[in-house]
């Protein structure tokens, strides 16, 4: 599938991390992809500092890097809801700011905004059957259907993304999918995951 995503603004901002705390707690679970599996999209080209927004804006805008590190550490691939990761989200919070409790109500440089990601899709002209017609297809996608199928995939199709999935399920290659699932989407751009897919994938295909 070719996938893009649009931005709505919902008109919620936080102004300190109390604020924010109360964001995370309210918002939708489309504010809390947006923020965190669809950050890591609009940042695929760095392999450093946090993709996770409201990591970043914990650093960025408030000063707080214990935080930001914490909300950072929370990674995406471990969930399978967003209830879940919004849970955490909270409890990290609620944890920081019973600990350094002045920095609550501390303004941060500039707002926070939430905004909500909405998803569209539509087919490609990509339909594979075979290992050697994925790898090809795989070569041409953009990096956000790349996105869609490999990160976003992890709330379809838990606990792992939609090529490991069709890999296992239709070809019968478990090995192979175990390999391309462990592949980290924090310390590769999506270029990178990419290019390791298709060398874990071109590997079999000579394999066999």
């Amino acid at each position: 599938m070719a996938a893009s995503t649009l931005l709505r603004i919902t008109g919620q901002r936080a102004t300190n991390l109390a604020e924010l705390l109360e964001g995370i707690r309210g918002c939708s679970d489309a504010t809390i992809f947006n923020h965190t599996f669809q950050s890591l999209e609009q940042h695929h080209f760095l392999t450093e500092g946090f993709s996770n927004d409201f990591a970043q804006w914990a650093l960025a805008a408030c000063n707080e890097p214990q935080l930001a590190e914490r909300l950072a550490s929370l990674d995406i691939r471990h969930y399978e809801t967003l209830a879940a990761l919004r849970a955490d989200l909270v409890a990290a919070m609620e944890s920081y700011l019973r600990q350094v409790p002045e920095a609550a109500y501390r303004k941060g440089f500039e707002p926070f905004y939430f905004s909500e990601a909405v998803i569209v899709t539509v087919p490609t002209p990509w339909q594979v059957r075979t290992l050697a017609e994925f790898c090809e297809a795989l070569a041409h996608v953009s990096i956000h259907t790349l996105h869609y199928h490999f990160v976003a995939a992890r709330l379809r199709t838990p606990p792992t993304n939609d090529f490991s999935y069709w890999l296992g399920d239709s070809l019968g290659l478990k090995e192979l999918a175990e390999r391309i699932d462990e592949i980290d989407i924090y310390t590769n751009t999506l270029e990178g995951v990419r290019e390791h897919i298709l060398e874990e994938a071109s590997a079999w295909l000579t394999l066999g």
